[in-house]
């Protein structure tokens, strides 16, 4: 029995990996694709393959997810813990993927996490989701929309004598440089999460100790998971990133994404901090835009995407809350 719930939640882990994989194309290839840097499907191709690499870069961010979130109890309850977690993050992806909200794929499995932990009666480590939850979900932002500031202004005063149509056609060369950049960081941080998830069940059930290392398949099938869901492409995000916030063009699309790379890799090597790449990216392109004045930022939109960023963590707690306790009903 505990073998079918571990090798169900597994696939259901890499159900979610898929969905983020598709939920958060958009971060990877949106600016590029807008920009005209990149065609659709080679920009989607790119992200996909630095998706699979970047996954294979470490472990820190799995770690996190895997051991200081939730202590789920041993055998067949923790699993439905485990399951119940996953649920809730997958409805909310696509609930926010319907209505083109770049949300956030990360928080939506730790709000998960919570929320059927605590319906579980389980433990939950709040001094870890305040620490690597929490204040990096405030500081990543800010920090994203300061640095793709700071580094669009540097590009217009460098080439400040420069043609403007000669400097736009030589950024939208290097322009795939930055979006494989940022791809590669989405790897980094979001397939990790669920290694770190499928670790927690191979724990639970029993079938690792809570001391190994993630096993290589594990992190493999993670990688194989979010790159196929990469290459699916999320289209619905896609417009809202890469048109709806602000007019991007190809320097301040790669300011952006040089930006917002910039924070995922010093996150997750750095600190094994679990970021959200949604956030990041969206914040760089805002302080992209304001460069250009604040007017150009479309703030409405905006706004719309914060309180998405906002309601993620409890709302995904919610409904894996609600899952938790229709499968405890169900299996137990």
């Amino acid at each position: 029995m505990e073998l079918a719930l571990v090798i169900g939640v597994i696939a259901v882990a890499l159900v979610f990996d898929y969905t983020n994989g598709f939920h958060d194309a958009a971060n990877a290839i949106a600016t590029s694709v807008s920009t005209r840097a990149l065609t659709p499907r080679i920009a989607l191709l790119l992200a996909a393959v630095m998706n699979f690499i970047g996954a294979h870069l470490g472990t820190a961010v799995a770690q996190t997810v895997g051991k200081g979130i939730i202590d789920a109890p041993n055998g067949a309850h923790g699993l439905v813990v485990v399951a119940g977690a996953l649920i809730g993050a997958i409805v909310w992806n696509l609930i926010t993927w319907y209505f083109g909200l770049p949300s956030s794929s990360s928080h939506a499995l730790i709000g998960g996490l919570v929320g059927s932990a605590l319906a579980a009666s389980a433990t939950v480590h709040w001094s870890g989701v305040v620490e690597k939850v929490v204040i990096p979900m405030v500081v990543s932002p800010v920090i994203g929309f300061g640095l793709g500031g700071i580094v669009m202004i540097a590009i217009l005063w460098i080439f400040r004598k420069s043609n403007p149509h000669r400097t736009s056609r030589g950024f939208r060369f290097v322009q795939p440089v930055s979006a494989a950049a940022i791809a590669l960081g989405h790897g980094l941080q979001d397939a990790q999460k669920t290694m770190g998830v499928i670790f927690l069940s191979l724990v639970v059930g029993g079938y690792i100790s809570p001391d190994a290392d993630i096993p290589e398949w594990v992190i493999t099938a993670s990688a194989a998971a979010i790159s196929l869901g990469t290459y699916a492409g999320g289209w619905r995000i896609m417009r809202t990133m890469g048109r709806r916030i602000i007019h991007l063009d190809p320097p301040r699309g790669f300011a952006a994404e040089a930006a917002a790379s910039s924070v995922l890799y010093t996150a997750a090597i750095g600190f094994g901090a679990p970021i959200s790449t949604t956030h990041t990216m969206t914040t760089a392109i805002m302080g992209v835009g304001a460069t250009k004045r604040l007017s150009a930022v479309r703030w409405g939109i905006a706004g719309n995407i914060v309180t998405a960023w906002v309601l993620t963590i409890p709302a995904a707690a919610l409904v894996s809350a609600l899952a938790y306790l229709g499968l405890h009903w169900i299996v137990e």
